[in-house]
């Protein structure tokens, strides 16, 4: 069951005068936002961290997003401005339990440093004293130790001068090259699958997190994918990518190219309507524009959607979250809440 405000949110906030994707989502003043709440021990908390792309946004963050479960803070991609979402809910970096890579377009690894370093500063009592512990697909260890490199002049300054724990600001990398069962502790089980991001564009991968009886599948950036049904089959949440634009550029080869990288709204339909989750959301919203034309809208994006998925959907905004428990309760802007 779903325990939202329905699905024509669209029409509400462009009713409001935010008619624009990039001028929406939630508020992103830290003193907005109300303090932690705890979960019921068997609840899952996902909360959108961002939900933007590639061009900064204010409003829309890069792509980033927390899972909490069994007492575990768990971030998947780590976009632009994330460690500044996680400060928000009341999550500071020390407190993040592992983090999971989809793919290596910087998009969604241009926060990590941030999230990283965060770790090792601030009063003694909030410095990370173990490593950073990252998982990702064949290559994350060598992008992980090359990010450390950057950064050794700041560590050996401040190992010398704030005397941080070494151990701290280390990085321990996870690879995996196949699909499985990837990360398992506390109850909760991370399984990372293949997805379909384009030719060149590998490895790819989503995740399902799975605890006491409650699901999330996170798409990571994919096109239509057959695997990506096969392991969301019955999930409570299901969250995914998804770019639209105008009809009048659907012809342009930068357009095409972009596309077909990524799910329509009508695939994604497909995808929601095939896996029947109990609550689908939007995320990583590609809005599509040239200098002429100007992005579709969110209710182009809901009615798209609709000529071929008839459930419950929410378009994400950064800072909205979902608790999982026997009903899927969305909360957003100032009401957002993380365990």
């Amino acid at each position: 069951m779903y325990d939202g405000e329905g699905t024509n949110l669209s029409r509400r906030w462009l009713l409001a005068g935010i008619a624009l994707v990039g001028l929406t989502g939630a508020a992103s003043m830290a003193a907005e936002q109300p303090p932690a709440a705890s979960a019921s021990a068997d609840s899952m908390v996902v909360t959108l961290l961002g939900t933007g792309d590639t061009i900064p946004s204010p409003t829309r963050y890069g792509m980033s997003t927390l899972v909490q479960a069994g007492g575990l803070n768990l971030v998947f991609d780590a976009g632009r401005g994330c460690a500044v979402r996680l400060n928000q809910v009341g999550i500071r970096s020390i407190k993040v339990d592992a983090v999971f890579i989809t793919h290596f377009h910087s998009d969604h690894l241009n926060g990590l440093a941030d999230l990283w370093t965060n770790g090792y500063l601030g009063p003694p009592s909030s410095r990370r004293t173990t490593p950073l512990e990252v998982w990702g697909a064949t290559g994350i260890a060598r992008i992980t130790a090359s990010m450390r490199d950057t950064y050794i002049d700041d560590i050996q300054i401040r190992l010398a001068d704030e005397k941080i724990p070494e151990a701290g600001t280390q990085i321990l990398a996870h690879e995996f090259s196949a699909d499985g069962v990837v990360f398992e502790r506390n109850g909760v089980r991370v399984t990372a699958f293949a997805v379909n991001h384009g030719p060149l564009i590998k490895p790819a991968y989503g995740y399902r997190v799975d605890f006491a009886g409650r699901s999330v599948l996170l798409s990571g950036d994919t096109r239509f994918d057959e695997n990506l049904i096969a392991h969301g089959a019955g999930v409570d949440l299901l969250t995914h990518e998804v770019a639209i634009a105008p009809k009048p550029l659907l012809d342009s080869p930068w357009v095409k190219a972009i596309i077909n990288h990524h799910t329509t709204p009508e695939e994604a339909g497909v995808v929601f309507s095939r896996t029947k989750p109990k609550l689908a959301a939007y995320t990583h919203l590609v809005f599509l524009a040239s200098e002429r034309i100007p992005p579709a809208t969110l209710d182009d994006l809901v009615a798209e959607t609709r000529q071929t998925y008839g459930g419950a959907l929410e378009i994400g905004e950064d800072l909205m979250s979902f608790e999982i428990g026997e009903e899927v309760v969305v909360r957003r802007g100032a009401e957002a809440k993380a365990v």
